[in-house]
């Protein structure tokens, strides 16, 4: 590529600053090509440019250490566990949670285990006709995300119906890629309140 250099002399002729062209002035307009060391400075600006945003991009991905730790991934997975609650899908819900799960219930009582739940699905002490979720707020901290919904539930528990609504708030730790729900705390709300 050739680019044109004009250069202009004008001489003086008292007309100012817009230097009218004096007759018998000379004007000369060649051809040249631009200086090597500019296209090589250009190309150096451009590759190093290029290695900077590359370099900076990698280390952007390792100060997150794990990109699937976000609200929506912590609500799906919460999501995914009020179904197999709703469903009363005992494996289902031992998918989602922590070996080492525990819960406050709404009547203030503490169960371990991540066992205990679904084992009471699978000897008919607890079964549930509804488990429906609203009001969810999610809130992450790096690999733990707390989810709060407020849930209103019906069903047997030990042969007695119960039909509660209640504030719960999940605990999710995200292990291996995969949110495992750690501990749940159950609050009974008033009727008048509900």
């Amino acid at each position: 590529m050739q680019a044109a250099i004009v250069q202009v002399r004008v001489g003086d002729d008292g007309e100012g600053p817009a230097g009218r062209q004096k007759r018998g002035s000379a004007m000369r307009i060649s051809k040249a090509k631009p200086p090597r060391l500019a296209w090589v400075a250009w190309a150096f600006v451009l590759f190093a440019g290029t290695a900077c945003a590359l370099v900076a991009g990698l280390h952007a991905v390792e100060a997150q250490p794990n990109a699937g730790a976000t609200a929506a991934s912590a609500l799906a997975a919460d999501d995914q566990l009020s179904k197999a609650i709703r469903e009363n899908n005992a494996d289902g819900i031992a998918r989602w949670l922590d070996k080492d799960w525990a819960v406050v219930s709404t009547t203030g009582g503490l169960g371990e285990g991540a066992s205990i739940f679904p084992q009471g699905i699978k000897t008919g002490a607890l079964t549930r006709t509804t488990f429906e979720t609203s009001e969810p707020r999610v809130r992450v901290y790096d690999n733990v995300a707390l989810v709060t919904t407020k849930v209103k539930t019906s069903g047997m528990l030990d042969g007695k119906p119960f039909d509660v609504m209640e504030r719960q708030t999940d605990v999710w730790v995200r292990k291996d890629g995969e949110w495992k729900c750690a501990f749940t705390h159950e609050t009974k709300v008033p009727a008048k309140a509900a």
